[in-house]
């Protein structure tokens, strides 16, 4: 099996990586002391095992677990004990190692995970009754119906009774809520970041902290839609 370690404390990494290395046939192929670079990591490449801290600062392990599309199997590291009923409502944790960690204990650890069915990627279901998306979306305004097209919507933001969208040539308001407008959003480049604002996150120019980038425009990013936001993106 091979595994990575995630851990924000460098001592931390380096007893779990001990510990590995006492089990024959577990290779440690990387370790990270954040959750993003590992995020990073796993688009390129398949694991069997991730060894991962819950409290980082910035992004937490329960916000990577929910981060991930096809997970293999987790481990939590962690000195606090209040999240281990928690974190079995995630069926890809299949154990909970509260530091500090004895070999007796990791060891019982790795002889559980080795009797579990091996990792498969998840094949995309075809359903058949996918949403018929368009390319467009008609707006009504003044009893006129606008067409936008859908690729050129940067944000929608909800402002009581009303929507702002702004496009990348002009700005509208429309009478409708962001839940109806969320409905005839293609989910391939719409996201709903925050409980204000839908985004096309094909526009995303940066982000930074709790904050998007598209144009000019700095659109809030609710802890919530976080994890679904990195999911989404094609990190390198």
């Amino acid at each position: 099996m091979n595994c990575i370690i995630i851990d924000d404390e460098a001592m931390a990494r380096a007893i779990v990586k001990q510990l590995c290395s006492k089990i024959p046939n577990l290779d440690v192929i990387e370790e990270f002391d954040n959750a993003i670079s590992a995020i990073k990591f796993l688009n390129q490449q398949t694991i069997d095992v991730i060894f991962l801290d819950i409290h980082m600062p910035g992004f937490s392990g329960v916000d990577f677990v929910q981060t991930l599309k096809d997970p293999p199997k987790i481990v939590l590291t962690t000195s606090d004990t209040d999240f281990a009923i928690a974190a079995y409502e995630y069926e890809s944790i299949v154990d909970y190692l509260v530091k500090p960690i004895t070999q007796e204990r990791f060891e019982k650890c790795i002889d559980k995970i080795s009797n579990l069915p091996a990792h498969k990627p998840a094949q995309p279901a075809a359903t058949g009754n996918e949403k018929d998306e368009g390319e467009d979306l008609y707006i009504n305004i003044d009893r006129r119906l606008i067409k936008l097209k859908l690729n050129e919507i940067l944000v929608i933001e909800a402002k009581g009774d009303y929507i702002d969208i702004k496009t990348e040539k002009e700005d509208y308001r429309v009478h409708t809520t962001l839940k109806k407008i969320k409905e005839k959003l293609p989910e391939r480049l719409f996201l709903h970041i925050h409980r204000s604002y839908i985004i096309n996150f094909t526009k995303i120019i940066d982000i930074e902290d709790n904050s998007v980038l598209i144009a000019k425009n700095v659109v809030p990013i609710s802890r919530s839609n976080r994890p679904e936001l990195m999911r989404r993106l094609n990190l390198l």
